[in-house]
């Protein structure tokens, strides 16, 4: 076990270090986070709409579903307002992030990324009718705003954003003599860097189309954004990015933030879509998304550590490490872990390393195929993060009550891996070197 554990703190960790400092990677992972109240936002508009239609046609009941009927209108206006124009969103908070981090005028960063991502998207709209199809020119189609344009989004409004940035430092910008208010100095230096950022990624759209016939946008979803997606629902694919998230969060890394770039545009890209077919009333297309993994897989946080203060409730009889579950139970409920994962400590602990990234394997391999086989609905529906599990599952699955069952047949089977690795840290642990792990601040 020590020699594992060297191994990869010796070639793993390095690398994970890496990933978490390159500043784009960074700026991708908050400008996912920026654009939570917006993933939520609509995500609650779905269950609105999928609660008023379950009252309505499986329990009867009418006149609840009558007199909620005008928040049924409210939803449909917020999800338009929102989750609808997801990739818009995220265009504007990843030129944001991007000028933070490399301390450029931020407005214009999220605006000339905003530009890059329209130049390229298609701006005509196909419309079907009695069987005839019209396409209608210099309209945008809304589809392209949310769940089909994220790549899109990502890939210029970088490009976008790193030509302006380069010209920026450059400082290629209008002298001007005269003493302006900052405001307005401050978009007089972004104007020249702005223009050929924008006139920049215009050219490498005409060129585009020009030499294709069609627009980069469309043939990067067709050509790498529908495909990676399908490769994210391979069982191999799944299993590999929850061990590697594991193994990071064992050497005090947050993996999932480490990971963020590509979990969110693989996993969150594949959720969009699944919440899009469950406010259309459509059976859903993805069978695991983003929200499968912290549903199924990881109570109390990442690495599934509430089945963990369980088994210490259960099995320790230190009255140390009873003392820990206790403080961690709460924040534990609500998927916040950081006092059992330093406290005790999960991190570094040798005794702790199998069962802290064979649990969440485990639970993700059966929850996986007990969606393959259509025992439980996929995740369709985005729930913060901080709703406590049994609870989150049930409402991510559009109120499937089996996803509850699965939950709790997950949080058994992670309880009883922990089990023989509490009755061991028990034995091996001296009492002043759990002391030493309860004084460790968090």
């Amino acid at each position: 076990m020590s020699r594992l554990v060297k191994w990869l703190e010796d070639y793993i960790l390095p690398i994970a270090n890496r990933l978490a400092q390159v500043r784009w990677l960074v700026s991708l992972r908050n400008a996912f986070i920026s654009v939570m109240p917006i993933t939520i936002a609509g995500s609650l508009a779905v269950l609105i709409k999928s609660l008023i239609s379950v009252a309505k046609t499986q329990l009867g009941w009418d006149t609840f579903a009558t007199v909620l009927h005008p928040l049924l209108g409210i939803s449909n206006i917020v999800w338009r307002g929102t989750f609808s124009l997801f990739a818009l969103f995220l265009a504007a908070a990843l030129g944001y992030q991007l000028a933070k981090t490399f301390e450029a005028n931020r407005l214009a960063g999220a605006i000339i990324a905003l530009a890059s991502f329209m130049m390229s998207v298609a701006n005509f709209v196909q419309l079907s009718s009695d069987g005839k199809t019209m396409t209608v020119q210099h309209a945008f189609d809304i589809s392209q705003f949310s769940t089909t344009g994220i790549f899109t989004a990502i890939l210029f409004g970088s490009v976008g954003f790193a030509i302006y940035v380069l010209c920026y430092k450059a400082r290629l910008i209008i002298p001007l003599k005269a003493n302006l208010p900052h405001a307005e100095q401050a978009a007089f230096d972004s104007l020249l860097p702005g223009m050929i950022a924008i006139f920049s990624i215009g050219g490498i759209n005409y060129l585009f189309q020009l030499g294709t016939g069609t627009y980069f946008g469309n043939w990067l979803l067709h050509s790498i954004q529908v495909p990676l997606i399908k490769a994210g629902q391979g069982f191999g694919m799944v299993i590999l990015v929850t061990l590697l998230i594991q193994i990071f969060g064992f050497f005090g890394l947050n993996g999932l933030s480490v990971l963020a770039p590509i979990v969110d545009s693989i996993w969150l890209t594949a959720q969009n879509v699944n919440v899009t077919a469950a406010k259309s009333g459509k059976v859903p297309q993805f069978l695991w998304v983003r929200g499968s993994f912290d549903v199924f897989a990881w109570f109390g946080g990442t690495g599934g550590t509430l089945a963990l203060i369980i088994a210490l409730f259960l099995f320790s009889k230190r009255s140390d490490y009873r003392t820990i579950a206790k403080v961690a139970l709460a924040p534990g409920i609500f998927n916040i872990n950081e006092p059992v994962i330093y406290g005790l400590p999960v991190v570094l602990n040798p005794v702790y390393f199998i069962p802290f990234v064979v649990a969440p394997i485990v639970n993700v391999a059966f929850s996986y195929w007990i969606t393959v086989m259509g025992l439980v609905n996929p995740v369709q529906v985005a729930v913060p993060s901080i709703v406590p599990p049994v609870l989150a599952p049930y409402l991510a699955c559009n109120y499937d009550w089996r996803a509850i069952v699965l939950s709790l047949l997950n949080l058994v089977i992670a309880v009883l891996i922990w089990m023989p690795f509490v009755f061991a840290a028990d034995k091996i642990a001296p009492v002043e070197q759990s002391k030493t792990y309860f004084n460790v601040e968090y």
